[in-house]
């Protein structure tokens, strides 16, 4: 990000999840075609053009709700943090099926009179005080035009030049669209369809993601109070929080620790060191206490942004910068001190003795190669 700008340069990995994506959305259509083709009667029978329409428009609502649940489905299982890693391509994905979507709907049903079909759409339909008949394509055309916002500053450009705050809102937005393409769903398709299956479907899409998002916020809270109620004052020093046992800290990993009234603290453990970092990642806020350190550098989980443990700094010739945290070990008890450093500020580690069958373990660990995570 902090580099330079430059066409995306797809990996293997990526171009293996694009076409993954690419293959299931190819299957989907056709499964949505010839499904409806069989199962619909004579009298019910839908020309091609719609089957299309529908399939692009029922696609893309439900890659939104993928899109939606990755998120809070990484918080309470990593094993789906390689799906958030690339989930912008999802979204880039989904906005394009939706335009596709937008496009069909325009030309089939907004072409054919004398004015555009843009202003056929806008005017078409004004009865706003009725909910049978209220003009469901607006509410399809707002999520549209967020998607549209969110997929055009996709690339790390726009989240340099906006901020990594001001990017965050504007695709927090994500909420806002999927709730007007449920209402557009309720108000539109479904009103249209005999069959009971359709409102369900849409209900326990609004129940699934609703669910991962509260399940993931209740354990983030239980997380925090728990790791709060164990923070103690120092004896000598208010300022230095008492957070957690050496022992407790696996190797190469985070306790992650949430003082009272401040942000996150991730307290990393390299061989018989210490070193604290917020727990903000500066690309997109990643929680970088859910990372380990690669090749001697905090790794977020998210994107594989990296920062030297010490300083809080990125390995050249990248210039990201988080906090860092003064530490010291009593015994085998970590104290923190709450007050944050500038980004960037060197600190020196905090070190303590190791029990003497971790020298043995530490061994093994420093034999084993890992693959280097580095920049997105």
């Amino acid at each position: 990000m902090s580099v330079g700008y430059k066409a995306i340069q797809w990996s293997p990995h990526i171009r293996r999840y694009d076409l993954v994506i690419a293959l299931g959305v190819l299957l989907y259509m056709v499964l949505f075609v010839v499904i409806s083709k069989l199962t619909l009667s004579a009298d019910r029978a839908i020309s091609d053009p719609i089957l299309i329409l529908r399939a692009l428009g029922s696609c893309a609502y439900l890659l939104l709700h993928v899109v939606l649940c990755i998120g809070p489905l990484a918080r309470l299982d990593k094993r789906f943090l390689p799906l958030l890693f690339n989930r912008r391509h999802l979204g880039v994905i989904t906005f394009m099926l939706g335009l596709l979507h937008a496009l069909l709907v325009l030309v089939w049903y907004h072409s054919f009179g004398s004015v555009s079909p843009i202003h056929s759409l806008l005017t078409s339909n004004t009865s706003f005080t009725s909910l049978s008949a209220f003009p469901f394509e607006l509410l399809g055309a707002g999520g549209l035009v967020i998607l549209f916002l969110m997929a055009a500053t996709s690339h790390d450009f726009w989240l340099k030049n906006l901020s990594p705050a001001t990017w965050k809102r504007l695709h927090m937005l994500v909420y806002v669209a999927w709730a007007l393409l449920v209402m557009h769903v309720m108000l539109g398709a479904i009103q249209s369809e005999r069959s009971v299956l359709y409102p369900v479907v849409v209900i326990a899409g609004v129940a699934l993601v609703c669910g991962l998002h509260l399940a993931a916020g209740r354990r983030e809270v239980k997380q925090d109070r728990c790791n709060a109620q164990k923070a103690t004052a120092g004896a000598d020093d208010a300022n230095w929080i008492d957070v957690a046992c050496v022992d407790d800290i696996a190797e190469s990993r985070a306790h992650i620790a949430c003082l009272p009234g401040q942000e996150r603290i991730a307290i990393f453990r390299h061989g018989n060191k210490l070193s604290a970092l917020t727990n903000v990642c500066a690309h997109q806020g990643g929680p970088l206490g859910e990372g380990r350190i690669v090749d001697g550098c905090v790794t977020c989980p998210w994107h594989g942004y990296q920062y030297r443990p010490e300083d809080g700094s990125s390995p050249p010739p990248f210039t990201e910068r988080v906090s860092t945290f003064r530490l010291r070990v009593q015994g085998r008890r970590v104290l923190v001190n709450r007050t944050p450093l500038p980004p960037g500020t060197f600190v020196e580690p905090a070190t303590f003795e190791p029990l003497p069958d971790e020298h043995e373990e530490h061994s093994d660990e420093q034999s084993q190669s890992i693959e280097p995570a580095g920049h997105a």
